[in-house]
C-alpha cells in the first residue's frame, strides 16, 4: 500500500479537528481544499483495491458507488448549510456529472485509446443497456420537472419527488441486477487477454484494510466539505462566475480520480473497463443522488429545483444522441473521442459564459 493511501485520510482528520477548534480561513482553507482532493484520491484508491479483489464487473460497481457516496454527501452537506440559496445545487451537480462523464471522461478515453491503439472494441449490449437507463433517468428527473403542472418552476411536488426517487432507485437497481447477475457477460471485456493486464488480486488482509481506510476517507471528505463550502462560494463570487459553477466544481472534485482510472484502462486497451467506470458512475450519480436529495428535501422541508434550463436540456439531448451513435457499433476511434470532447468544451464554456 502506498504511503499516501493511508496518510491523506489521517491528515484530513487532523485538519478537520483543527477546523472545528480554530476554524478555516485564508491559507488554511486552501490547504484544507488540497487535502480534501488528496483524500478523495485515497478513497478511490481503496475502492479500486476492493474492486480488484471482487473482480469485474463488481469492481467498477464498487468504485461507482464509492464516488457517488462522496458526491451525495457533499451535496447534502451544502444543501443543509444554505437551504434556500442551494435549491438547484443537486440538479447542477448531477447534470455536471453526466456531462463530465459522458463527454469529458468518455471523450478522453476514446481519444487516448484510439491514438494508442487506432481502434478499440467493447460490448455493445452493455453500453446500450446503460444508455437506455441513462436516457430514462435524465428525462424523468431533469427534464420532466419543467413540464408538470403541480408546482410552479422547475420542481416536483412532494408526491412527485417520492415517485421520482422510487423510479430512480428501481431503474438503477434493475441496471445493477443486469450488470452483476442476469447478463454479467455484457460487461466483461471482449479481449481474452484482458485479464493478463491486471496485477494479481490483493490479499484478503489488504482488501480488509482498504475497506476500513475507505470508510475513514469517505467520512473525512464529507466532514471537510461543509467548512470549505463558504470559501468556495467566495472564490466563485470573486471570479464573477455563475452559481451553477459550484455544482461543476463539486462534480469535478469527486470524479477527478475516476478520470485517471478510466484513462489508465483505455491506455492498456481495456476500453470495456473504462466504459463500465464511466457509464456506471453516471447512472449511480443520478440513480442514488436523486433519491437522497429528495429525501432530504421532504424531511427537512427544503426547496429543491430539478428541472434543467433550455440550454442544458439541449446539451443533454445532444449528449444522449451522440452517445447512442458513438457506442452503437462496438468499435471506436479518435473521431468519436474528439466529438465528445467538443461537446464537453461547449458545456464548460456556456456554463462560465451563459
Amino acid at each position: 500500500m502506498p504511503w499516501w493511501a493511508w496518510t491523506w485520510p489521517v491528515v484530513a482528520w487532523v485538519v478537520l479537528l483543527s477546523a472545528l477548534l480554530v476554524g478555516l480561513g485564508g491559507p488554511m482553507a486552501a490547504a484544507a481544499g488540497a487535502i480534501l482532493i488528496a483524500t478523495v484520491f485515497a478513497a478511490v484508491y481503496h475502492a479500486e483495491v476492493v474492486a480488484h479483489r471482487v473482480g469485474e464487473p463488481f469492481g467498477t460497481l464498487v468504485l461507482a458507488i464509492a464516488v457517488t457516496v462522496i458526491e451525495v454527501a457533499l451535496i447534502v452537506s451544502v444543501m443543509v448549510a444554505a437551504a434556500g440559496e442551494k435549491a438547484g445545487l443537486a440538479r447542477d451537480t448531477v447534470f455536471a456529472a453526466v456531462m463530465i462523464v459522458m463527454n469529458g471522461i468518455v471523450g478522453l478515453c476514446l481519444l487516448w485509446g484510439g491514438a494508442r491503439h487506432h481502434e478499440q472494441g467493447f460490448q455493445v449490449q452493455g453500453a446500450s443497456a446503460a444508455l437506455a437507463v441513462l436516457a430514462a433517468l435524465t428525462t424523468l428527473t431533469l427534464v420532466l420537472p419543467n413540464l408538470v403542472a403541480s408546482m410552479p418552476g422547475p420542481g416536483f411536488s412532494t408526491s412527485q419527488l417520492v415517485f421520482a426517487g422510487i423510479v430512480s432507485l428501481v431503474l438503477y437497481g434493475a441496471f445493477v441486477f443486469i450488470q452483476t447477475v442476469r447478463h454479467r457477460d455484457y460487461f466483461l471485456p471482449i479481449e481474452a487477454a484482458d485479464e493478463d493486464a491486471h496485477a494479481p488480486p490483493p490479499s484478503k488482509r489488504m482488501a480488509a484494510a482498504s475497506v476500513g481506510l475507505l470508510l475513514v476517507a469517505l467520512v473525512a471528505v464529507v466532514a471537510l466539505a461543509k467548512p470549505l463550502t463558504p470559501t468556495l462560494e467566495v472564490v466563485i463570487a470573486w471570479l464573477g462566475l455563475p452559481k451553477a459553477v459550484i455544482g461543476i466544481v463539486i462534480a469535478a472534485i469527486v470524479l477527478l480520480p475516476e478520470v485517471l482510472a478510466a484513462l489508465k484502462a483505455a491506455q492498456a486497451n481495456r476500453l470495456q473497463t473504462s466504459l463500465n467506470l464511466a457509464l456506471g458512475s453516471t447512472l449511480a450519480a443520478i440513480g442514488l443522488t436523486i433519491p437522497a436529495v429528495a429525501a432530504v428535501s421532504i424531511v427537512l422541508g427544503q426547496p429543491l429545483e430539478l428541472g434543467l434550463g433550455e440550454k442544458d436540456r439541449l446539451l443533454l439531448a445532444l449528449t444522449l444522441f451522440v452517445g447512442v451513435i458513438t457506442l452503437g457499433t462496438g468499435r471506436t476511434t479518435v473521431l468519436q473521442g474528439a466529438v465528445h470532447l467538443v461537446i464537453f468544451g461547449a458545456f464548460l464554456f456556456f456554463a462560465v459564459v451563459p
